[in-house]
């Protein structure tokens, strides 16, 4: 086979056993390294791999974790107290490196597919695998030119300076996921440095954090390209399987510097820098996925002192830090930093001393674990990769990829604020979920129902309607329409509601055609039904019913009470709960009125109680 050929080729490793030497069957024979390693209680695995777990998961056990804290009884309290009472005796430092899966079609030095392809055979072990990748006799790299590109508006978009010319450094170290033996990557002369990212109380930041400013910046030391390893999948004491397909896939390590200084913080930072990343589709999965991992720098110092004297890229006054490796959740970077914090503090109390080592954690657990001690450049042999040549950037490509960058999610969520109405949490809340796909959305309907009411999206508008339209779209986007997902385990994929469907139902609702619960029926009518058949096939048949025909089926169009029939309504439920009307005439308990409210809306014929109206009417004959 000629070499160029040799090159990209895709291979699959089960060739090998069709060799003679391996038709007898025999058992496998336990792995010597991994044997010699656990007999020093050492391993250079990483840590196994975290179960995915879903944003919408992680959000209900945070609040389900912070509801617990509510309820501690008071030993738990006063223990809180006690490590709370530390913290005021020691300083957190902590720096963190994001490991992010780029968006591209191939690996980083061969042309095997980055992704799973139609008659894939399902994604199976090692059929995405060029010959470098296998690191077979006589292959050589070549970088793929278009792994650059996200990498590209991934450093712009983290305010990095692209550096014009970088190289690529070999790292070595013997482990079966790096065939080569090393992995290659940018240590030494990375494309992008001196990066900045800000955030503030809604990016998750503590006002301690905070100290009274509205921001706070945590510095990026730089942006390196380099290759992923192999997967490893532990299938006994000893043995192990290795999949190549991740081996050689492109990534960004994105290297924060040590200016953070809390837990919570350091959430935000990997939960701000995945939305940037994916706000600008430098990467399409984040770490739900596992397209992005964490590993984090945590050491402790005594306030008022320099630690032990240790310093990177200019921070001085550090403590012995130590590294917690593949971190796959928000939840996991800030309970390891909790964990490994209150650790090294113990053991400083103690008299002990730090040692430099990284260490796993799992979670659920209450303490990290060591793994090894910590490797340093020596270790590694960092030397000139001889058969790559220097990357060298045009100033021409970074400035296009500047004007041509999509909005950052900061200049999102403050469009959704400023100019459709948006609180600030639910412009966070929109613009995090799906991809950008839901924001798409809301734009869409927000625009339709403005052009359908008769306001056109324009400078010389006042923007009151245009703010009062976007808010009525926001929270049915948000909560009607998503918690409707929610109630089918649907994803935002599957949404089946047009843009066009929602805003027909929100101008009935505007034009007092339909009540509020009646425009919910529809939308749940709808969520459930099947799409509208598309294609050559279907050139005029429609099954979908449009929001008129579903009206008008379901006896659904508003047919209002007349002001007598409202008070004989009313009168009548206030009749049948007298201890009701006592807790809002004596009482002053004006909250349930909104109780006679929903009676109202319940015993009243489908389509003729509008909630607006009721209350006005129960509000009157209370005073009464």
């Amino acid at each position: 086979m000629h070499s160029s050929t040799l090159r990209t080729a895709p291979i699959h490793l089960t060739r090998t056993l069709q060799h003679p030497s391996f038709t007898t069957a025999r058992s496998l024979r336990p792995c010597i390294v991994a044997k010699w390693l656990q007999s020093r209680r050492l391993t250079t695995a990483s840590p196994r791999t975290q179960e995915v777990i879903p944003l919408r998961k992680h959000l209900k056990d945070e609040a389900k974790r912070k509801k617990a804290e509510v309820k501690r009884d008071g030993n738990v309290l006063s223990t809180k107290q006690t490590s709370d009472s530390r913290l005021d005796k020691w300083e957190l430092t902590v720096g963190i490196e994001i490991h992010a899966e780029l968006n591209t079609a191939c690996k980083l030095f061969s042309s095997a597919p980055a992704e799973v392809s139609v008659g894939d055979d399902g994604g199976s072990a090692n059929s995405r695998v060029a010959a470098f990748d296998a690191a077979l006799p006589g292959t050589q790299p070549q970088f793929q030119i278009a792994t650059l590109l996200p990498a590209l508006r991934a450093a712009i978009a983290l305010e990095c300076e692209v550096q014009r010319k970088s190289g690529w450094d070999r790292k070595h170290y013997f482990h079966w996921d790096q065939p080569n033996g090393y992995q290659i990557t940018q240590y030494y002369r990375p494309f992008a440095k001196d990066g900045s990212l800000t955030l503030g109380a809604f990016d998750g930041v503590p006002a301690e954090d905070l100290n009274g400013a509205e921001s706070i910046t945590i510095g990026i030391k730089q942006i390196q390209m380099e290759q992923d390893t192999a997967k490893t999948m532990n299938v006994g004491s000893s043995t192990y399987h290795v999949d190549l397909n991740r081996a050689g896939m492109p990534l960004i390590e994105v290297i924060t510097l040590p200016h953070i200084h809390s837990p919570q913080t350091a959430a935000a930072v990997v939960r701000k820098i995945q939305a940037v990343l994916k706000g600008v589709d430098a990467c399409v999965t984040g770490m739900e996925l596992g397209g992005l991992r964490a590993d984090v720098n945590v050491s402790v110092r005594q306030r008022g002192t320099s630690g032990t004297g240790s310093s990177y890229s200019g921070v001085s006054g550090l403590g012995q830090r130590t590294e917690i490796k593949n971190l796959s959740s928000f939840k996991a970077v800030e309970d390891a930093i909790v964990a490994e914090r209150d650790r090294q503090i113990s053991v400083l109390e103690a008299g002990g001393v730090i040692e430099g080592e990284t260490r796993g954690w799992t979670l659920g657990a209450t303490e990290t674990t060591r793994l090894r001690g910590k490797e340093g450049e020596v270790d590694y042999r960092y030397m000139p990769d001889a058969d790559l040549p220097p990357l060298v950037i045009g100033s021409d490509l970074v400035k296009h990829l500047k004007t041509t960058m999509p909005m950052l999610p900061d200049a999102v969520e403050q469009d959704l604020e400023e100019w459709h109405g948006l609180s600030r949490k639910d412009a966070k809340t929109l613009n995090e979920q799906d991809n950008g796909d839901r924001v798409e959305f809301f734009e869409r309907t927000a625009s339709f129902l403005l052009a359908e009411v008769g306001t056109f999206k324009s400078e010389v508008s006042t923007g009151k309607e245009r703010r009062k339209t976007g808010k009525l779209v926001g929270n049915w986007v948000l909560h009607e329409l998503g918690g409707l997902l929610a109630t089918h385990q649907r994803s935002w994929d599957d949404v089946r509601v047009t843009a066009d469907e929602l805003k027909d139902i929100l101008v009935c609702l505007h034009k007092n055609q339909i009540t509020a619960r009646a425009a919910k029926q529809i939308l749940a009518e709808l969520v459930q039904r099947q799409p509208a058949p598309k294609g050559p096939y279907w050139p005029s048949m429609d099954t979908r019913p449009s929001v008129e025909q579903l009206i008008d089926a379901g006896n659904l169009r508003l047919r209002p009470l007349s002001e007598h029939e409202y008070e004989k309504l009313a009168k009548q439920i206030m009749d049948a709960s007298p201890e009701m009307v006592k807790a809002v005439r004596e009482k002053g308990q004006k909250g349930k009125v909104m109780w006679f409210v929903g009676q109202m809306v319940r015993q009243g014929e489908e389509g003729t109680v509008e909630p607006e109206k009721a209350k006005v009417v129960i509000e009157r004959l209370m005073d009464g």
